[in-house]
């Protein structure tokens, strides 16, 4: 997943971006209201999810919310509050969040809570994606070809899953980087041109068929 954290503490945006990309997603963060609202507006269709605390410079992050839902923009949105009072978590909900957690949290608690708004997306993805002998399963994070597992890396994994998943698609390096790697990422660098051919060693040298091809001058294209 893609996340934006929308935090004015930037040491605790800082500790949970960090502890979001240990778990194999891609993470950024803005520390006020205004920020936040420009770059949901602007740039929603890259993220799966905002974690948006309420107290924030410049604009309420209640407000945010609110006006994000105005725009009919359906991001999942999970609100960090240092408000535990029943009637404060009601108005969060009614503004448009998702879900609340009450600040101080672990960060166990916040993933849970990441998991289960993501286990009821607008449309059910796949666990087990399936192109020719590939086979992927996103719940066991395990990949097999022609029957015998193949070890990625979470990186490598993340980009085969968003490649199985637009099967028979040319996806160019900038798709490729805007979903799987942070707002600020050097587009200029070969990474995805490194991680391809890692890929590419893994998934089909020996295995008959090659499934994984480089469109020169556009982007990557998987098989279907």
């Amino acid at each position: 997943m893609k996340i934006l954290i929308v935090e004015d503490e930037e040491k605790l945006a800082k500790s949970i971006k960090k502890g979001l990309e240990k778990e194999g997603h891609a993470a950024d963060y803005v520390l006020d209201g205004e920020s936040a609202q420009t770059r949901i507006e602007l740039h929603h269709e890259d993220y799966d999810l905002v974690i948006l605390d309420l107290m924030l410079p410049k604009r309420d992050g209640l407000v945010v919310c609110q006006n994000i839902r105005e725009k009919n923009l359906t991001i999942p949105i999970l609100v960090l509050t240092a408000k535990g009072d029943v009637n404060d978590k009601i108005e969060v909900l009614d503004k448009g969040a998702d879900d609340y957690l009450v600040k101080p949290f672990s960060f166990e608690e916040l993933m849970a809570r990441i998991r289960a708004l993501m286990r009821r997306p607008t449309e059910a993805l796949p666990i087990e994606l399936k192109l020719k002998t590939l086979t992927l399963n996103t719940s066991t994070r395990k990949v097999y070809r022609n029957g015998k597992e193949i070890n990625l890396t979470l990186k490598e994994f993340n980009l085969l899953e968003y490649l199985m998943r637009h099967p028979n698609q040319v996806l160019t390096r900038e798709q490729i980087l805007s979903n799987l790697w942070d707002f600020d990422f050097d587009s200029f660098s070969n990474i995805i041109d490194v991680h391809i051919k890692n890929l590419r060693k893994k998934i089909d040298t020996g295995n008959g068929q090659k499934l994984l091809e480089t469109i020169y001058g556009v982007g990557y294209r998987i098989k279907g």
